[in-house]
């Protein structure tokens, strides 16, 4: 797809979008004017530079927001990005819950994001913590004991996949819910997937 080409897939999600429409039209309006590629990944609108993320648009109950993909090796001079969570390393949101601040920020948006594709045109990558550095959940190695092939086929995942899963698995504050987590994924990890490979082979279909 050309740059500024706008793109079918996030037509249809802009329309079935009611909460936060008019500020995704703004956001995608700026972010555009910025000649950027309109892609759809992950179930949402997401934009390019040669073919490397630059930044998302996604909502939620309470305020909707540009992800950008590498957000922590921004400058930031105006302190806008925020760190989703704290197991989060290389992505930062600015918020937004009205057209208005979108407005007014336009200019800085733009700045942003122009430094943010200077960071690609650099080769700048993210230093991400090694997986070894999180523990593995008590449920997850339970079943590791339980059935040999899971911890083999959990070895050979690549080191991003493997942290996906542990944040996955370990953010529930009940053991049930672990438990539960380690469960539904058993299958997938036999297979080498990921954990967002699913998402990704039905955005293909």
């Amino acid at each position: 797809m050309k740059t500024n080409e706008l793109n079918p897939k996030i037509d249809q999600f802009f329309s079935k979008s009611s909460k936060w429409k008019a500020e995704y039209e703004k956001l995608r309006a700026i972010v555009l004017d910025c000649n950027l590629t309109e892609e759809y990944k992950w179930m949402h609108p997401c934009y390019t530079f040669q073919d490397k993320n630059i930044v998302l648009i996604h909502g939620f109950k309470e305020y909707c927001a540009l992800l950008f993909h590498k957000g922590s090796l921004l400058k930031d001079p105006h302190g806008v990005l925020i760190q989703q969570t704290e197991n989060v390393q290389a992505a930062r949101q600015i918020r937004f819950t009205n057209v208005q601040e979108i407005v007014e920020m336009e200019s800085i948006l733009k700045a942003y994001i122009h430094e943010a594709v200077e960071v690609e045109i650099a080769g700048l990558e993210v230093s991400f913590k090694p997986h070894s550095e999180y523990s593995t959940p008590e449920e997850l190695q339970h079943k590791f004991d339980e059935v040999p092939d899971l911890k083999t086929a959990f070895e050979a995942l690549t080191p991003g996949r493997q942290r996906a899963y542990l944040l996955h698995f370990s953010q529930p504050k009940q053991s049930k819910t672990r438990a539960s987590r380690v469960e539904k994924c058993m299958q997938q990890i036999l297979d080498g997937k990921g954990l967002n490979d699913r998402e990704k082979e039905k955005e293909e279909i």
